[in-house]
């Protein structure tokens, strides 16, 4: 082979390998406006352009500060790719039997995402205010036989902010037979809660917020600062510490449940971050358990309290979101953070605690474990505080076990 031959083959070896480790996005839609539902099917712009800022109006808040604009929409060298995107604040993501999986969209529609399209489900009575909206969603775990979906929502009343968790069955791309499963959780534009999860005794778990009255927290008859637990039509549990639907108290806002191995449940929860101090929590859950809210904060103690097992301390603010725990680790996502943080449970110091995609792609809120055994992480650069990147907001395919 001759020289010139020679280097042309090296050349063209190049440029293929480089096309090959070019991301792709998966188009999944466009507007996510209270429309009827609608079917998308738009490709992204081959080439991003630089970040800009929201167009929304900030959120009043004493929680967070706008994520710093990152000047780069390059994906880093990691095992990660876009599974949808063009979403409006991705609050939660759920998997059908199907193949396909659900995004709850904060401002009040469920998107139903399979492949490169996306159908939009408004849902009815949502009403949108800083932190609240269309929140959490669970399957039934017989889904395959009752179709049932569980939704955490903000609607107004008087005046007022409101949650509630409703059932729907999913016929046909269509939600019917809406039934509410527990309503009347205090509501408000900051620390309103909304994760629900069905845990391995078959029982519904709901995280609510102090609903920035934090006496709410230490009252076991508010269901404000709250993780709850119900059966699935909403009634209560005969072995419920204080029978009512109260599991454990001095919440905050708990952002995060997931449940190890061994059966225990773990919790994600806001700490007092526009107060000058981070003290964002992970926690162990135990039944009947006080976990100090607003009585003690960080490391601090009292009888009857319980402290949580890693917190972040005065320095950093995690203002964590979703939770799971994948072959003894946890990882879990931050909003003002904008990072992904992993920790082995069986060695939960400051020390061990990963941080990955550090500030990559701006504030991060949903994590579920996909049936691929992949991670869909979700952003939610569009929720008013963040710094807005062509066809935000996304959700990202990651293999953890790659992760460095």
């Amino acid at each position: 082979m001759n020289a010139k031959l020679f280097l042309t083959t090296i050349l063209l070896l190049a440029v293929l390998t480089a096309c090959a480790n070019t991301l792709t996005p998966e188009p999944v839609g466009t507007d996510i406006a209270n429309l009827p539902v609608v079917v998308t099917t738009q490709s992204p712009t081959a080439t991003e352009p630089p970040l800009v800022p929201s167009e929304q109006s900030p959120q009043e808040t004493t929680e967070y500060e706008p994520t710093a604009l990152i000047p780069t929409e390059v994906i880093p060298a990691e095992p990660i790719s876009i599974a949808a995107y063009n979403l409006g604040t991705p609050w939660e993501i759920a998997f059908l039997p199907d193949g396909r999986f659900l995004i709850t969209e904060r401002s009040g529609t469920l998107a139903l995402v399979d492949g490169d399209e996306t159908v939009r489900i408004p849902i009815a009575d949502v009403f949108e205010q800083g932190e609240s909206g269309l929140l959490g969603m669970a399957l039934h775990p017989d889904f395959e036989a009752n179709q049932w979906i569980y939704l955490y929502l903000t609607y107004q009343e008087a005046g007022e902010l409101v949650n509630r968790v409703e059932r729907h069955r999913l016929e046909n791309d269509i939600l019917a037979d809406t039934m509410v499963i527990i309503d009347g959780i205090p509501g408000s534009s900051n620390h309103n809660g909304g994760r629900i999860e069905f845990g391995p005794d078959g029982l519904l778990y709901v995280t609510t917020g102090d609903a920035q009255t934090s006496s709410q927290s230490q009252d076991i008859n508010s269901l404000a600062g709250k993780i709850l637990r119900l059966q699935d039509d909403g009634s209560i549990p005969e072995n419920n510490p204080f029978g009512n639907a109260v599991y454990s108290y001095g919440h905050r806002t708990p952002q995060g449940l997931a449940w190890d191995e061994h059966g225990r449940l773990w919790s994600t929860e806001h700490g007092p971050s526009g107060l000058g101090s981070g003290y964002d929590e992970l926690n162990l859950i135990e039944i009947g358990g006080n976990y100090g809210w607003p009585e003690i904060q960080g490391d601090q103690t009292r009888e009857g309290m319980i402290i949580p097992l890693l917190q972040s301390g005065s320095n950093e603010t995690w203002a964590p979101g979703d939770l799971e725990i994948v072959d003894g680790r946890a990882y879990f996502v931050g909003l003002r953070g904008s990072t992904l943080y992993t920790v082995p449970l069986n060695n939960l110091t400051p020390e061990s605690l990963e941080r990955h995609f550090v500030q990559e792609f701006g504030r991060l809120r949903a994590l579920r474990l996909g049936p691929d055994g992949l991670l869909y992480m979700g952003t939610s650069n569009t929720d008013g505080r963040g710094r807005l990147r062509e066809n935000d907001d996304k959700v990202f395919r990651i293999d953890w076990r790659q992760l460095p």
